[in-house]
């Protein structure tokens, strides 16, 4: 028997929350329909200014949903949509999901071969997008996406409030597209939409097992893979969350700056609107002055975010003179966040609150979490969550359970684990993969688990580098720079050796800190040089160390280490 069949993570549990909970039998539809009805006058969605009570949204969806039943859209349909994170979204989503349709979400910062590529591939009917995105990107691939036949065109300013609107207007600070005919489409704007068809939401019968979201994946290394979530995948992590950090039904109110293109994001919108929560909408994240008015106006008791936006809204002066008495946790996911990044966190909105956590698209997406109020192990993504089961297994077959405290590929099996990879057979059968006669999700992420059954994410497997025979994590070698003063924000890559066919030079890529911007880059590398030499072996050490005034991010937050590398 292996250590995790004893499942040594259960006595961290929190007392209340069971091993194993009931997955109702029903769609994610369902849940929603308990969160539009629970309490009608309740806050749903605040926007810049403008807020949008469940009443409001109960009816908006509905329209939505009758306008796809209307043009013979249902279970088998999809609907894209191409929106940053303002009311149209959650809108459209609900009325998709309400009329039985899929949903692929499509990220506003593809490119038109991009957003073409995902349109056809999911096999998308219906596409809501920004009007900008429309002139600026949909009507060069008109021809290129036939299967699609209605576009649905919302503007940012359709929902803020009718001053901010108008001054919005009248300054051009409001961006806008052109919206034309396009041939063969019928093309109708969100506004319209809502004028034109009733709150008369359709009876469609939705199984569990239907396909909910066909969400992409990142595409980092290769072609973009819809995963395909079900409503039972779904309606799982859903109660998971819920019993795990006890939500209160109409009484949390969410803020995240992740998008809603980003499972992440979704997730945790679809987390607020089954259980009658207020959510803050956040369309630019990087704008931590307004996350900042909403934190101060709002009062969140849920925040989640990528560990870089905690470190923007740290930078912020405004975000430490905040009131953070109602907030219960800061979940912090989707990229490693550094010990003192933490600590600090923690100084500023209160001692254990922030609620480390792991999971990917794959997942639904949560397959770990910390104990809301038990022991939260910082550095670790905390223990598997009710009815999943994890193990690491040896990096070279995937068939071999290892040690505890040794790093091994995550693999894992639940009832949020996907159906599949969208019209992708053999990718299917590469993450989804046999072990010891059960399917598992093979992660591809490098992790260890200590002996209470806490998970520490060491790297990306296509993350981590063979120097010289070793392998070399550039999780751990990343914790250890973020302790140097001058590094703000950092980043490992691997470069081929040269002399040395079939291994790697370790790559640092440094953003400065605020007092280090000063130093002559020369300099700067020759200090971090000296520091890594005393505080690593000599075979992780960079031999490359590049200053960037700016290191870039993913749409998400995420370090990109595939435009570093």
């Amino acid at each position: 028997m292996t250590m995790t069949d004893d499942k040594p993570w259960l006595t961290n549990y929190d007392p209340g929350v069971a091993p194993e909970v009931t997955i109702t039998d029903i769609s994610y539809v369902e849940l929603l329909q308990e969160g539009l009805s629970f309490n009608p006058d309740r806050a749903a969605l605040h926007f810049m200014g403008r807020t949008i009570r469940f009443r409001e949204l109960d009816k908006l969806s509905a329209r939505i949903a009758r306008f796809l039943a209307d043009n013979g859209y249902g279970p088998g349909h999809v609907v894209g949509i191409n929106l940053p994170n303002i009311p149209e979204y959650p809108i459209a989503l609900a009325g998709a999901l309400r009329a039985g349709c899929a949903v692929t979400g499509i990220s506003p910062l593809l490119t038109a071969k991009e957003m073409a590529y995902q349109i056809n591939d999911a096999g998308a009917d219906v596409v809501v997008v920004l009007d900008s995105i429309f002139e600026e990107r949909l009507i060069s691939i008109q021809d290129q996406v036939p299967g699609i036949r209605h576009v649905v065109a919302a503007n940012v300013g359709d929902f803020l409030p009718p001053v901010k609107r108008m001054l919005g207007k009248m300054f051009n600070k409001i961006p806008g597209g052109k919206v034309v005919p396009i041939a063969g489409k019928e093309v109708i704007a969100f506004k319209s939409l809502l004028a034109d068809y009733p709150p008369d939401c359709p009876n469609v019968r939705i199984a569990p097992d239907d396909t909910c979201l066909i969400q992409y994946t990142g595409g980092t290394t290769g072609v973009p893979k819809g995963t395909v979530l079900t409503h039972r995948n779904m309606v799982a992590n859903n109660i998971h969350c819920k019993k795990w950090v006890g939500f209160e039904i109409g009484q949390d109110v969410l803020c995240s700056g992740f998008p809603y293109f980003h499972l992440a994001g979704l997730a945790f919108g679809m987390l607020a609107m089954c259980t009658g929560n207020a959510q803050c909408l956040i369309p630019d994240p990087r704008n931590t002055r307004h996350i900042c008015g909403e934190i101060k106006t709002q009062k969140p008791t849920v925040m989640a975010n990528v560990p870089t936006l905690y470190q923007m809204l740290l930078d912020d002066p405004r975000f430490k003179t905040l009131d953070f008495s109602s907030l219960k946790i800061c979940v912090s996911g989707a990229a490693p966040f550094s010990v003192e990044s933490i600590q600090a966190m923690e100084s500023v909105v209160g001692s254990g609150k922030v609620m480390e956590v792991y999971g990917m698209t794959e997942a639904s997406p949560l397959l770990t979490m910390n104990p809301f109020e038990g022991r939260k192990k910082i550095g670790s993504v905390g223990v598997p969550i009710q009815n999943t089961r994890i193990k690491l297994v040896d990096l070279e077959t995937g068939t071999r359970e290892v040690d505890s405290g040794e790093e091994g590929e995550l693999i894992a099996r639940g009832p949020q684990v996907m159906k599949e990879y969208h019209n992708k057979p053999a990718e299917t059968a590469g993450t989804l993969r046999d072990f010891n006669g059960e399917t598992w999700l093979y992660t591809g992420d490098v992790a260890r688990m200590d002996t209470d059954g806490y998970v520490y994410i060491v790297d990306r497997a296509k993350d981590m580098l063979i120097v010289g025979g070793y392998k070399v994590f550039s999780r751990e070698v990343e914790e250890t720079l973020y302790q140097h003063p001058a590094v703000e924000f950092c980043a490992i890559v691997g470069v081929p050796n040269p002399d040395r066919p079939g291994t790697e030079l370790v790559k640092a890529v440094i953003q400065p800190a605020a007092g280090a911007k000063k130093t002559d880059c020369r300099t700067l590398s020759e200090t971090i040089m000296a520091y890594c030499r005393e505080t690593m072996a000599p075979y992780k050490v960079p031999k490359i160390i590049e200053i960037m005034e700016a290191i870039p991010l993913t749409a998400v937050g995420k370090v990109d280490k595939k435009v570093l590398r």
